[in-house]
């Protein structure tokens, strides 16, 4: 059977699955329909809904599992609490999303198994972005593009299993899956790579709004380097993790809305949303509050339509998901 065939396999199987997790949402324990109660969810602040309502099958892009039964790697900055899919499902009920995107943390280096497993145990609601470095042979990629993996991420503001230098081989070798590279650079990074970036044989998604210090907006060469890599056609955006780099800070992160919505005026089609949960660099009282991140889309992307796009359109076009079938 040829590559392409086994995946058309499997996403044939996660259709089927998602089909039927979508009738009877007990096989996934946690997950809620959209309109349930909200209220407090562990890692996040504040217990309101948000100003907006999510589309129906809205997917979120950037969640973070932590589990203790995975060690973490004996490089790793990053050490949170355990953070479950179970604990997640409460952020779900709050916000009105039904599907995610699970982001292999810098904790566990290239050890996939946390991310792996919750992926599984959430079936055909989720995609995976994995952690790999040079040494990763070809099955096991094609293992995990099986299981619904659909890039990997290299983290290269905190301390980790990958090196900028593995970026463009491996960038070769993920583009035959069809899968993308995920960077979360700081802008001044993302300036100095540019020749680098602007030459990879696969998509990029850029973390955080590519970490542009609001001070200097959309004058700053990160962010120069980014709109010349969007305005080429094969580069997305994580409208997220406003808290990151804002000095004006909540409810409005107003000093973050120049840069995103000018990515979001350029490239519509290539925007998508990221909670972050469960904000692993705050510390416990100092959470975000999750509905005030989701309010910012309204402000940042005020067409509904748009809006809606950037939820689930381009998310099911850059991670395969199925139609949305309502949530």
């Amino acid at each position: 059977m040829t590559s392409d065939s086994k995946r058309v396999d499997d996403q044939r199987r996660l259709a089927i699955f998602g089909a039927a997790a979508v009738a009877a949402t007990s096989a996934f324990p946690g997950f809620a329909a959209q309109g349930a109660d909200g209220g407090a969810v562990p890692f996040s602040a504040g217990v309101e809904r948000p100003r907006w309502k999510a589309p129906a099958g809205a997917i979120d892009c950037h969640i973070h599992i932590y589990d203790h039964r995975f060690p973490p790697a004996p490089n790793a900055t990053l050490r949170p609490a355990d953070a479950s899919l179970d604990d997640y499902a409460r952020l779900q009920r709050r916000l009105g999303t039904a599907r995610m995107v699970i982001v292999q943390p810098s904790t566990y280096g290239t050890d996939n198994g946390c991310t792996l497993e919750a992926l599984a145990n959430a079936g055909a609601r989720a995609r995976a972005v994995a952690v790999v470095d040079a040494g990763v042979d070809t099955a096991e990629l094609r293992r995990m593009d099986n299981l619904g993996v659909r890039g990997i991420r290299f983290n290269l503001v905190q301390t980790g299993a990958t090196t900028f230098e593995m970026l463009e081989p491996l960038a070769k070798r993920v583009a035959e899956l069809g899968w993308h590279v995920q960077l979360h650079m700081k802008a001044e990074q993302i300036a100095q790579a540019a020749d680098t970036l602007g030459r990879l044989p696969c998509p990029i998604v850029f973390d955080h709004l590519g970490r542009v210090p609001p001070s200097a907006g959309t004058g700053h060469p990160g962010f120069v380097a980014i709109r010349r890599l969007l305005d080429a056609g094969r580069t997305w955006m994580k409208l997220s993790g406003a808290y990151h780099d804002s000095i004006s800070g909540p409810r409005a992160y107003a000093d973050m809305a120049e840069v995103a919505r000018a990515y979001a005026t350029a490239a519509p089609d290539r925007m998508v949303w990221g909670s972050d949960w469960p904000h692993p660099t705050k510390k416990d009282g100092e959470k975000p509050d999750d509905a005030w991140l989701f309010d910012l889309l309204e402000d940042w992307v005020p067409d509904a339509d748009r809006r809606r796009q950037v939820m689930i359109d381009n998310p099911q076009a850059l991670y395969g998901f199925g139609p949305a079938t309502g949530n």
